[in-house]
């Protein structure tokens, strides 16, 4: 068994050689080089057939990491270029370990998932649980702060900005008094844009297109096309329609 250190020293050196394989225009080593240091990796913390369904997953992995680039930059007027979102943004390295991470969950490896958001929560700020669903292209501004619970629910082209907190209202206890694992994170659709400092907490829904406003504090569903702002109403970009 690894001790802790060894185990943290060979995770950020898996991590290394993700990023060589999602961004092989920024890298010294070659791809295959890089594959199979993570294959041997991998077969280090868990075995020898999660390392190969890992490997199988870096397409997918590169392909979600650089819709995020792209949406940072669409979403980022003083993003100068690919390479200054990659170098700079903790954002990218945040998304690069979750996503790495959240593979490793589906394939029913333990702690290892956890340990490796946890490096890129301590360097970035970032808090992404291994366990939220997180589609492509989510565009993460600054992003000091952000905590993302272990159910909530992602959609596609979402934006989230500092300080935001995607987390739990409340738990359900078992009968031994101990909380239950259900789900309780909020469930965001396509194209929901949270500004800075917001709380949306609980088993809730923020439908297609929604907008929530800076240090707004958020406890149920609104629907699609909302505008949610500081001491409002609900109000909808499409009829006015409020819940």
């Amino acid at each position: 068994m690894n001790s802790i250190k060894e185990t943290v020293e060979r995770l950020r050196l898996l991590m290394d050689n993700v990023k060589d394989v999602v961004f092989p225009m920024y890298s010294a080593v070659h791809t295959e080089y890089a594959v199979r240091n993570i294959r041997d990796i991998v077969t280090s913390l868990a075995s020898a057939e999660i390392a190969a369904q890992f490997v199988d997953g870096l397409p997918c992995i590169k392909e979600l990491v650089c819709s995020d680039v792209e949406a940072i930059g669409k979403n980022d007027p003083a993003a100068v270029d690919q390479r200054e979102i990659v170098y700079c943004y903790p954002a990218v390295t945040a998304l690069l370990h979750y996503r790495s991470a959240h593979l490793l969950y589906r394939l029913g490896v333990p702690l290892i998932p956890r340990m490796l958001t946890e490096l890129a929560h301590a360097q970035t700020g970032i808090d992404i649980h291994p366990a939220a669903q997180i589609g492509a292209g989510l565009a993460i501004d600054h992003g000091t702060g952000i905590v993302i619970g272990s159910t909530a629910v992602i959609g596609n082209n979402c934006a989230l900005y500092q300080g935001v907190t995607l987390g739990a209202k409340n738990f359900v206890y078992d009968e031994c008094g101990l909380p239950r694992d259900i789900p309780r994170h909020p469930h965001l659709e396509d194209d929901v844009t949270v500004y800075s400092n917001a709380t949306v907490l609980g088993n809730i829904t923020i439908g297609e297109g929604s907008v929530i406003g800076g240090n707004v504090w958020l406890t149920h569903s609104v629907p699609p096309h909302s505008r949610i702002l500081q001491g409002s109403a609900v109000e909808s970009f499409t009829d006015g329609a409020g819940i």
